[in-house]
């Protein structure tokens, strides 16, 4: 039975969008592979790693009828990338093996039992759904993604916090070291809803959201259950598990009368901090940060008694500052947002730093500053 027949470009893109979250091993070898599950010229594609699964359609040709197979989605595409974008290809099914044509290129690959393949689980309960563009949901994952803890033993701290109340969307991700939160007006009044979405799944969701630049405004919904979520976007449905336990209270974090603001280049400032950055020690990225009236000091040093200055003017008359920062933080907030100007607001030297933007009021990136 030929299973499919269509362009590679057509069949791989189909496939690289469920293909994410597959790890190339697993416990499990079936998951490994990609749930097909044909209905005329449609096909279902799936993939899970039994927390999240992604599902979507594409038409792609091929026989009538109907037919199930599941096999390995990695090696499909890394096959699939060697051929031709033009270049008509057929999936033909025989026994347990799934062969791929594609010109005089033939591969036969071996196949797992579709009945085996361990879908998740979805809730029965899903709240009432809401709907937001996608290019604002990707814009505040860009905005605060990069503050994610990695591996904590506070597992609520790997992934994202979001809340949506009102018009207002929320999102914040923290380490512990720094904090990052960005929030967006909405349209339409939505019942409020706070989850934490995994890491993963934070990744997952930056790589398939669209970002607005086609000209489309795309929306993506989204229902939330007491331990899942659902989103539906661009033809696809994506379901992952939440991360279950209190997320800190992160308004407590943020500071909220700091007198001393400076208001300087974003770019400028980034490049200064990437020159001294070079000369950081490498096991704590630190550098001292010291304002005076009319200038900002950078400065750096290593074991190997190297040193890097940097000097910025700066339009401030206020006291006298001197704060260490780990280098990487501020340079990753930095480089993610894409205004020109920032503003710097500090207290003294023990409290944590407020990096905010003029034209943004919905961004804040709370820095905890470190002894140098």
């Amino acid at each position: 039975m030929i299973v499919l027949k269509a362009a590679q470009q057509d069949l791989l893109g189909a496939l690289q969008a469920v293909a994410g979250i597959v790890e190339r091993r697993h416990t499990l070898p079936i998951l490994a592979n990609v749930l097909m599950r044909k209905t005329g010229e449609n096909i279902e594609l799936t993939t899970s790693d039994l927390e999240i699964q992604v599902r979507t359609n594409a038409t792609l040709g091929g026989d009538a009828g109907t037919f199930s197979t599941t096999v390995g989605a990695r090696k499909l595409i890394d096959i699939l990338k060697t051929l031709p974008a033009d270049q008509v290809v057929s999936l033909t099914a025989n026994a347990s093996k799934l062969t791929l044509q594609g010109g005089k290129s033939r591969f036969t690959l071996q196949t797992l039992p579709p009945e085996d393949y361990p879908l998740v689980n979805e809730a029965v309960d899903f709240g009432p759904a809401f709907s937001v563009p996608q290019k604002t949901l990707k814009s505040l994952i860009d905005q605060v993604h990069i503050a994610m803890a990695v591996h904590d033993i506070r597992y609520y701290l790997n992934g994202i916090l979001f809340v949506a109340e009102g018009k207002t969307l929320t999102l914040v991700a923290t380490d512990g070291s720094r904090l990052a939160l960005a929030q967006a007006e909405l349209e339409a009044d939505i019942p409020k809803q706070e989850v934490i979405l995994p890491r993963k799944t934070v990744l997952e969701l930056m790589r398939l959201l669209k970002d607005g630049k086609s000209g489309a405004d795309d929306q993506i919904e989204m229902r939330f259950a007491g331990n899942q979520a659902k989103f539906i976007f661009s033809g696809m449905e994506f379901v992952t598990k939440l991360v279950e336990g209190k997320y800190p209270d992160y308004n407590r974090v943020i500071p909220k009368n700091h007198q001393n603001i400076i208001t300087l280049g974003r770019q400028t400032l980034l490049s200064s901090l990437q020159r001294a950055a070079i000369l950081t020690s490498e096991k704590f990225k630190g550098v001292r940060v010291n304002v005076d009236p009319g200038v900002l000091r950078i400065a750096s040093s290593n074991a190997e008694q190297e040193e890097a200055k940097e000097e910025i003017e700066i339009d401030y008359d206020g006291p006298a500052i001197e704060i260490g920062f780990n280098v990487t933080y501020l340079m990753d907030a930095l480089a993610n947002i894409s205004q020109e100007m920032v503003r710097l607001e500090l207290h003294d030297g023990a409290s944590a730093a407020l990096i905010t933007v003029p034209e943004q009021p919905g961004f804040k990136y709370v820095v905890m500053p470190m002894r140098i």
